[in-house]
């Protein structure tokens, strides 16, 4: 199998399954008081502070979720509640027009069942939210803004925001910013403290570390723009208060060791992926000429290329490469399955039929030149067989 859909997740790490594998043969509740339970509670804090030396925070600004999907809703959700019981009148949300459906849809449950108003502000045609656009989203009179959110970096085209900027702004008006940086945290050096965000996603199946562990990077209250989130889940109270639940020590322990080990080569590594997915593009370009990349062509992910592909259906193109054994996506893994045209492509200017008719091919640690060559000699016939189809 060549695997070009690391953007969906990407393979444990080897020290992060060793990590994994030596918590789950230990006993122990990070909860409980006696030694065994100390002892896991110890594997929990030292993990925190890997988390937080490697993302620019503090350990006490860690709150570890079961992933991004949660760490978002509870940035977002949570954050708006608190916002609006210190004051009733702030019920604005802004929300980058290209977010992924973790946030996306948890704005729009806020606007269908908690009466707020939700302006999204517009990409331009290369994915971008720009400050211009914020500014102008934000408009004459901040006071009644709860909260802003925009993504550090696109997971389906890769383009990556001007986050400092945008939080920088939302800091002039009083107004917490939350970014997802699940996509970028693996790939990108993403600081939170000089983020100047309020809140920061991450998530650890996506940069080496197993399934169902994350966390939310919540900077400690500071009026006037704190954001100190009212729970989704009310139990135990660990975390702060802000996120109840056994803590997962296990998982926990392997997110950490897939950071402590994507940190110490970051920038190698993302020189690395830059140059295969450069080499990606060249190859795609040459075997099917009018193949549109989408995205940011400067600006974008190391290990991302997405492509349209005219006169194809991005569903047939997915299935024929598959058969050719190449897996990669057709946008958000969270939305594989249903038949409808990406709202990232929409929200930058692209008609429909493009964007149906598009693929994600997304890099990674395991990524070699060889994937990029079976990718290279499987495009051209691929797409000509989807397009002789088409014509049928």
């Amino acid at each position: 199998m060549t695997y070009l859909d690391h953007a969906a997740t990407t393979p444990m790490l080897p020290e992060a399954v060793a990590a994994v594998t030596a918590e789950m043969s230990a006993l122990g509740n990070a909860s409980s008081l006696h030694t065994v339970g100390r002892r896991a509670r110890r594997v929990v804090e030292e993990s925190r502070e890997i988390i937080a030396e490697a993302f620019d925070a503090r350990p006490s600004e860690v709150v570890f979720t079961s992933g991004g999907t949660e760490a978002d809703n509870l940035a977002v959700k949570g954050g708006f509640w608190a916002r609006r019981a210190a004051d009733p009148a702030r019920t604005r949300v802004l929300a980058g027009s290209v977010e992924h459906h973790a946030v996306m849809d948890a704005v729009q449950w806020l606007g269908d069942h908690e009466g707020a108003r939700i302006e999204w502000i517009p990409s331009d045609g290369l994915g971008r939210i720009t400050p211009a656009a914020l500014r102008e989203a934000i408009g004459p009179d901040a006071s009644d803004i709860a909260l802003i959110t925009v993504m550090w970096a696109n997971n389906e085209v890769g383009t990556v925001q001007p986050v400092a900027e945008l939080a920088a702004i939302a800091r002039e008006h009083g107004v917490p910013f939350h970014t997802d940086a699940v996509q970028a945290a693996g790939q990108l050096p993403v600081r939170f403290g000089a983020s100047g965000a309020q809140a920061l996603t991450i998530s650890g199946h996506k940069l080496g570390g197993p399934l169902g562990a994350g966390a939310l990077l919540l900077a400690k209250p500071k009026p006037p723009l704190s954001l100190d989130p009212v729970p989704l889940l009310h139990g135990g109270g660990q975390e702060r208060d802000v996120r109840s639940g056994t803590l997962d020590t296990p998982s926990i322990a392997g997110f950490a060791a897939a950071v402590q080990a994507t940190a110490g080569h970051r920038e190698e590594e993302a020189r690395r992926l830059a140059a295969l997915r450069d080499a990606l593009i060249d190859a795609v370009r040459a075997a099917v000429p009018d193949a549109i990349l989408n995205g940011d062509p400067g600006e974008r992910l190391p290990g991302n290329a997405h492509f349209s592909f005219p006169g194809c259906e991005g569903d047939s193109l997915l299935m024929l490469l598959d058969a050719r054994g190449i897996a990669c996506s057709t946008g958000s893994a969270c939305s594989a399955g249903v038949s409808q045209p990406s709202h990232v492509l929409l929200a930058m200017g692209a008609d429909p039929e493009r964007a149906r008719g598009s693929l994600r091919f997304t890099l990674g640690h395991t990524s070699t030149e060889a994937d990029v060559k079976a990718l290279a000699d499987a495009i051209g016939p691929v797409v000509e067989r989807a397009r002789r189809a088409g014509l049928t």
